[in-house]
């Protein structure tokens, strides 16, 4: 059975009596006469099908009944009373839900360091993270699944359909076994690497570096030797621990510790090594007060950071 709406209005008014126990002080405290605060309160009992008060000549009560009501009562009037600031502070992007999307490299670099700011400046937002590759994140955009995604790129490559944002770009290293004969080497020359295999991630996740990649090979007359495919920065490293075969990664990944494997950078022409973008994305169409907020957020981090590298 549904239970009857009741006015706030009445709630206020129960509240009062139950705190002043005197219809008079009650009726003033709430500006108005008592005759209709008797008949509200009495209406609101029969409404509840319960008393609230106990009521003699000299003396207002309130009904095991009421105690336990009132507690209720006054949580439910101080947040009636805070959703005016609470709409004013959503509207401002200073509460509220962000659902954000990220590549496994971003957790290598900038955006622990983001959160744990962004977090502390603005408590009331509440960020969910999702890790997903940058197919996935694109298909979740344009469901309306998440409010942005953190994902890569080579340069200029940024999805056209989305607004983005420039937060990182780096060149690609060499992961390789440690126990590999290049591995001694400070720099690994290109000509050295075209003939071993390459662990690699699949081409729908990320085809502008994939594509990158692959035209490195070529533009040396090589094709290259695909070993395996793996879609987590993570577990292309790993592989390559495992002699699968060597790996182009984002610098960033080097803070990725794992035994048996090092990071070299490409010796010769430095120019030839890929170039990777990070981009923080969003529907143009679509920009709730808390995603700009996390926008203007980060847009001022990136700037701090190319200041510190000036």
């Amino acid at each position: 059975m549904k239970e009857p709406f009741i006015d706030m209005r009445l709630w206020r008014q129960f509240a009062a009596l139950a705190e002043e126990l005197h219809f008079g002080r009650a009726a003033q405290r709430l500006h108005m006469t008592q005759p209709p605060l008797t008949q509200a309160i009495a209406g609101l009992e029969r409404t509840l099908g319960l008393k609230l008060f106990e009521r003699t000549k000299r003396s207002v009560q309130l009904t095991p009944a009421g105690t336990a009501l009132l507690p209720q009562v006054l949580d439910l009037l101080d947040r009636a009373q805070a959703l005016p600031a609470h709409a004013r502070a959503a509207a401002a992007g200073e509460v509220g839900r962000l659902r954000l999307a990220f590549v496994s490299t971003v957790g290598f670099g900038m955006l622990p360091q983001w959160v744990r700011a962004f977090r502390a400046q603005w408590p009331g937002v509440r960020l969910e993270l999702i890790e997903a590759t940058g197919d996935v994140q694109l298909q979740a955009l344009g469901r309306g699944d998440i409010d942005a995604g953190l994902l890569l790129h080579t340069p200029g490559q940024a999805p056209p359909t989305l607004q983005n944002l420039c937060v990182a770009r780096e060149p690609l290293v060499l992961a390789m076994p440690d126990r590999h004969p290049l591995a001694q080497q400070p720099v690994v020359h290109l000509r050295k690497l075209l003939s071993e295999p390459l662990v690699i991630f699949p081409r729908p996740i990320l085809p502008s570096l994939y594509d990158a990649i692959l035209a490195l090979y070529h533009e040396a007359g090589r094709e290259p030797t695909v070993a395996q495919e793996a879609i987590q920065m993570q577990t292309i490293v790993n592989l390559v621990s495992a002699d699968l075969g060597v790996a182009w990664v984002p610098a960033s990944v080097q803070q990725f510790q794992r035994p048996g494997v090092v990071y070299r950078q490409l010796g010769g022409r430095p120019t030839l090594a890929p170039v990777c973008e990070t981009s923080l994305v969003w529907m143009a169409s679509a920009v709730p007060p808390a995603l700009a907020r996390w926008i203007d957020f980060v847009s001022e981090q990136v700037a701090l950071a190319q200041v510190k590298l000036q």
